[in-house]
């Protein structure tokens, strides 16, 4: 059975940051869409899959370093390391039929103890299925471990940046060609994986779950900065000078912004609410909060210098903007 740790590449004192680049590397290298003519890259895949599945996992990985389950997350053999203590070759008191009694401190022997009692602890004390009695013979088999489910499928979503930003329900047609609606979670980001029950390989245990991995597009104007995005809005030096109402676009749609008269270039506004989906909060509406769009004015010099040489004449601002620099 494959080591997890092994088939990621990674030290067993890996973080979870660590174990999940690992896993992404392997992803894009094996990924079967990139390798539709080479079979085995389809089944590293799938080992890595099972592997990071395991390891991201706490309690599975927890019982995988314990010893108590493979990696595949099948249980292992309850008796391994008990032996053959109640043999005679392991019977360090001597007695024919095993056990243990010291002629001075006492002990035990077959016919003190109850096998019964043993493999209830081990088995939770429930009655074994088909047999009369409330107790589980010596020998008798463990219940067999559960059957393995379907490997799971890995799916990438392109998500365009304003989709994303306003939580916009996606469309993704799965691996059986049936096209369903994503609902994306509040601060969904470049990388997000979302999981989809049973939407995986069949297998005798049941479906594996689907994989869908979310890749944020960029935007030739807005940016994300935490949970608002930003933008740099230009203005002409007469919207600025005299003041004006203009267009400023947000992910939602344009709005109208109203420019003071006299506003200075590096001047931010704040549009409340139009930022990006906020993971868990919600809003007075039920739709994930939102943080904020910020707007820094940039004031725009016109092409035509000259005209503009010839308004001045002589003119020049009495201020020392430097002086604080000591400048």
């Amino acid at each position: 059975m494959k080591d997890p740790y092994g088939t990621l590449g990674v030290a067993r004192t890996a973080s979870e940051k660590e174990i999940k680049s690992a896993y992404r590397k392997l992803a894009k290298e094996f990924h079967p869409d990139k390798n539709k003519d080479n079979p085995k890259a389809a089944e590293r895949f799938s080992e890595a899959t099972t592997a990071y599945d395991l390891l991201s996992d706490k309690d599975k990985r927890a019982q995988f370093d314990r010893g108590e389950i493979d990696g595949e997350g099948n249980p292992l053999n309850p008796f391994g390391g008990m032996g053959g203590g109640f043999g005679r070759g392991g019977n360090p008191g001597g007695r024919p039929g095993g056990g243990f009694r010291d002629p001075e401190f006492g002990g035990f022997t077959p016919d003190d103890m109850d096998l019964g009692d043993l493999f209830e602890g081990l088995f939770g004390g429930g009655k074994p299925r088909g047999q009369a009695g409330g107790r589980r013979g010596f020998g008798q088999r463990p219940p067999p471990p559960p059957q393995k489910r379907g490997a799971d499928i890995q799916y990438r979503l392109a998500v365009p940046f304003v989709d994303a930003a306003s939580g916009q329900d996606q469309r993704i047609t799965l691996a059986d060609g049936k096209a369903i609606n994503l609902k994306l979670p509040g601060g969904v980001e470049d990388g997000t994986q979302m999981r989809l029950k049973g939407k995986g390989h069949q297998g005798p245990g049941g479906n594996g779950d689907g994989i869908v991995i979310v890749e944020v597009g960029t935007h030739p104007f807005f940016r994300r900065d935490g949970d608002h995005i930003r933008m740099d809005l230009p203005l002409t030096l007469d919207e600025a000078l005299r003041g004006a109402k203009v267009k400023c676009p947000t992910v939602d749609g344009p709005v109208m912004l109203t420019i003071k008269a006299g506003t200075n270039g590096g001047t931010v506004m704040r549009l409340g609410g139009k930022g990006w989906t906020r993971s868990g909060a919600k809003a007075k509406d039920g739709k994930p909060a939102r943080g904020d769009q910020l707007v820094t004015l940039e004031i725009q010099l016109p092409e035509d210098l000259d005209a503009l040489q010839k308004q001045l004449g002589d003119w020049e601002d009495p201020a020392k903007p430097r002086e604080k620099f000591g400048l």
